[in-house]
C-alpha cells in the first residue's frame, strides 16, 4: 500500500496531488495491488494460478513441518504446568499415540523422514535407491497408515494452538469448531490490521497538520498582540525616544558652545604679549633651575672635602659636626660677652 501523504504537501504540489490521486484510485488498490485493467481475464487467470501454487506450497510446508515434528523424543519432557489445556500445547508424537509403544519400523520411519524432508541438498541417485530398497522405506506403504494418525494429531494440535491465538476468548473445549474458519479469520485479521495501520498513519498526519495549524494560529495571535501593544503604547514610546534624541542634540550643542567659549576666554586672557612674557619667564626659570643645580653640586663637593656624605669618613664628618657645634656655641658666647661689655660702657 502507498504511504499516506500530508494534505499540506498535496496542496502545495498540485501536479503531485493529481499523480497520487490517480495512483490510489485508478492504478492501484488499497493493498498496493494493481487495479482492474485491460486483459483482466488473463490477469485473473495468472492470479488464480499463483494462488493455487501458493496453496500447494503452504500444504507441503505444513505437512513437512508436521512430519518433522512428529518424530518421538528419546527423553520426553514432562509438561511445565498442569493448568495449560491440551488444546494449546503441541505434544510430541509419543504423547499423541496410544499408551502402547509404537513398532520399531514406525519409530525408524518417524526418525528417518524429518532429515530427508528438511535436507537442503537433494540426495544422489545411489543414496536414494539404497534408502528406498532398505527398511523402513521399503515398507512405506504398510507403515503410512500407522503414521497418519500421528501426523493428523500433530496438525490438529497446531491448528488448535492457532485457533486459540485467533480466538483468545473462546472456551478451549470449543476451539476445534473454529479450525475450519481459520483462513477466513486470519485474512480478516490481516485486513483489519492493515486498515488500522493505514488509519493510524492518517491520524498521525492529521495530528501533525493540526499541530502545524495551531502553531500558525498562535503565531498570528502573537503578531496581533504585538500590533495591539504597538498601537497602544507606540506613540508614548516614540515621543520619549524623540525627547531623548532632542536632549542628546542639545547636550552636543552645549558642549560645542562651551568648548568655543573656553577657546575665546583663553584667547582674551592670554594675549600675544602675555604668552611671549610667559615663555621668557619659563626660560628664566629653567636657567635658574640649572644654576641652583650647579650650586648644589658645588656645595656637595665642598661638604665631601669635610667627609660629609662620603663612605669610610664617618669619623671626620662627626669631628667636623662637633667643631661646627662648638663654633656656634662660642659665637653665641662672644655675642653675649659683647652685649655685656656694651652695657658696662653705658
Amino acid at each position: 500500500m502507498l504511504p499516506p501523504i500530508d494534505e499540506s504537501v498535496l496542496e502545495k504540489n498540485p501536479n503531485f496531488k493529481a499523480l497520487y490521486t490517480t495512483l490510489t484510485t485508478a492504478v492501484l488498490n488499497g493493498d498496493g495491488t494493481a487495479a482492474a485493467r485491460r486483459g483482466a481475464t488473463e490477469h485473473q487467470k495468472v492470479v488464480d494460478e499463483l494462488d493455487h501454487h501458493r496453496l500447494k506450497e503452504a500444504r507441503r510446508h505444513l505437512l513437512t513441518d508436521a512430519i518433522a515434528t512428529t518424530a518421538p523424543q528419546e527423553e520426553p519432557r514432562k509438561p511445565q504446568s498442569r493448568s495449560i489445556p491440551s488444546s494449546t500445547r503441541r505434544e510430541p508424537a509419543s504423547e499423541l499415540s496410544t499408551s502402547q509403544p509404537l513398532p520399531d519400523d514406525v519409530l525408524d520411519l518417524l526418525l528417518l523422514l524429518p532429515p530427508l524432508i528438511t535436507s537442503p541438498e537433494p540426495l544422489s541417485s545411489e543414496a536414494t535407491s539404497l534408502l528406498l530398497s532398505s527398511p523402513p522405506l521399503v515398507n512405506l506403504d504398510s507403515l503410512l497408515p500407522q503414521c497418519a494418525p500421528l501426523v493428523s494429531a500433530n496438525l490438529q494440535a497446531s491448528a488448535l494452538g492457532l485457533s486459540r491465538v485467533a480466538h483468545p476468548g473462546t472456551n478451549p473445549s470449543y476451539l476445534h469448531r473454529n479450525i475450519a474458519n481459520l483462513p477466513a479469520t486470519v485474512a480478516s485479521l490481516q485486513t483489519s490490521l492493515d486498515k488500522q495501520k493505514s488509519d493510524l498513519a492518517k491520524a498521525r498526519l492529521a495530528a501533525q497538520a493540526e499541530v502545524v495549524n495551531i502553531l500558525e494560529r498562535r503565531t498570528q495571535a502573537l503578531t496581533q498582540l504585538v500590533r495591539a501593544l504597538e498601537a497602544k503604547h507606540g506613540a508614548v514610546a516614540r515621543s520619549a525616544e524623540h525627547s531623548a534624541a532632542e536632549l542628546a542634540l542639545q547636550a552636543q550643542i552645549a558642549e560645542a558652545e562651551a568648548s568655543l567659549s573656553l577657546h575665546r576666554v583663553r584667547k582674551d586672557i592670554y594675549s600675544t604679549e602675555v604668552c611671549s612674557a610667559l615663555r621668557n619667564y619659563g626660560r628664566h626659570l629653567q636657567d635658574a633651575r640649572l644654576r641652583l643645580e650647579e650650586a648644589l653640586r658645588t656645595r656637595k663637593m665642598e661638604l665631601a672635602e669635610y667627609g660629609v656624605g662620603v663612605e669610610g669618613q664617618e669619623g671626620k664628618e662627626r669631628f667636623m659636626r662637633e667643631a661646627a657645634k662648638t663654633y656656634r656655641e662660642m659665637s653665641r658666647q662672644m655675642e653675649d660677652i659683647e652685649g655685656d661689655l656694651e652695657r658696662l660702657r653705658k
